[in-house]
């Protein structure tokens, strides 16, 4: 039975994560290495080899009980509610932003996570009144289950997560078949929330950050060095890069950041055109193998876990890039599977391992 149930697992898919993971445990050990402290890495290869291990896991537990279990989708809800509230109280502030839970040297952040389950109870509740979408209200009832969580994130502070988890409501939202009419209310909604936090809500140093996207040159040593010496490092990469481990931006500290939020600026520098276009064509080929078993899903919640979680892959590693590239403001979002962090890494190999399960009980 174990082996019958091996071979019906995307081994493709998990070896194109694998690799994807692999490039970041590269380029984390090449930062360690020049930073002379090794327990960044350290930590990450565990924190791989544990997602590793659940996602094999989770790939055994028969998902369609997430569609038919109420109790245990809502449990989940209210969990990650709990451990977003329990951060105000006992969380580690970082850089004053209240987002992890400290245990020793490792920490928790439960976003992550909380990310996957939004996935689950929004594909779940779309999927029950898929034949009522054309009612505006099942839209606004499930923008409840995002608003509060969100509103928990945004005031950590961390307006980035925040519109990350609220760009995934939309997101589900346009796969369960939206009218058109009633996506463009959204997108006006979206708007006007934008509107008001930015004259309410927004600190100083979150308008900075945008202020410095719109204009790269306002402050080139103060808020816009980030954007500046990542452009520097992508552009400095050339064809072949510079090689592993003699990247001058990242070994030298100029580039800040460079193994959550601004990994990619090194692999660019270290590996150059060649290296990032393995990393593109290796992400878009996983893509592709989600995207496959969102199409061979036999019903809707599953489509829409798959799709949702598609989405959830390909927006937070277009924000990262985007970042990366002066494209986007910088909002503090790691690279998916490649940046370090071990809640962001073990969220996705679960993730991971309920598409699994997906494939596998899909008749």
């Amino acid at each position: 039975m174990l082996i019958s149930h091996l071979k019906k697992l995307d081994w493709f898919l998990i070896a194109l994560a694998v690799f994807l993971t692999s490039m970041g445990l590269l380029e984390i050990y090449n930062i360690c290495s020049q930073q002379g402290n090794f327990l960044n890495f350290k930590k990450q290869v565990i924190f791989f080899a544990l997602g590793f291990f659940f996602m094999i896991f989770f790939s055994f537990f028969d998902y369609r009980i997430l569609k038919t279990n109420s109790y245990l989708v809502l449990s989940l809800y209210i969990l990650a509610v709990i451990s977003l509230i329990g951060l105000f109280f006992l969380g580690t502030e970082i850089r004053g932003v209240k987002g992890w839970y400290s245990f020793g040297s490792f920490s928790f952040d439960p976003v992550p996570f909380l990310t996957i389950i939004l996935i689950i109870v929004l594909s779940r509740y779309f999927s029950r009144y898929h034949v009522e979408m054309y009612r505006f209200r099942h839209i606004l009832f499930s923008g409840i289950y995002v608003l509060f969580p969100a509103l928990l994130i945004f005031f950590q502070p961390d307006f980035g997560s925040a519109l990350i988890v609220v760009l995934l409501w939309i997101g589900i939202v346009i796969f369960s078949g939206v009218k058109l009419s009633h996506f463009l209310i959204l997108i006006f909604i979206f708007s006007l929330i934008f509107s008001v936090s930015w004259l309410f809500v927004l600190e100083d140093y979150q308008k900075q950050r945008v202020v410095s996207f719109l204009n790269p040159q306002i402050d080139e040593r103060g808020i816009s060095w980030n954007i500046n010496q990542s452009k520097i490092a992508i552009g400095s990469g050339g064809l072949l890069g510079k090689g592993i481990g003699k990247g001058s931006q990242t070994q030298y500290g100029f580039l800040p950041e460079p193994q959550t939020d601004f990994i990619f600026p090194v692999l660019a520098e270290e590996t150059g055109f060649l290296g990032v276009s393995i990393f593109f064509f290796a992400f878009l080929l996983l893509l592709f193998r989600i995207v496959k078993i969102a199409l061979n899903s036999q019903n809707n919640f599953a489509r829409l876990f798959a799709s949702g979680f598609a989405f959830l892959l390909f927006f937070q590693s277009f924000v990262n890039i985007g970042m990366s590239l002066g494209l986007l403001p910088i909002i503090g979002i790691p690279l998916p599977l490649v940046s370090y962090g071990g809640s962001q890494l073990l969220a996705f190999y679960i993730g991971l391992g309920l598409l699994e399960s997906i494939k596998v009980y899909s008749p």
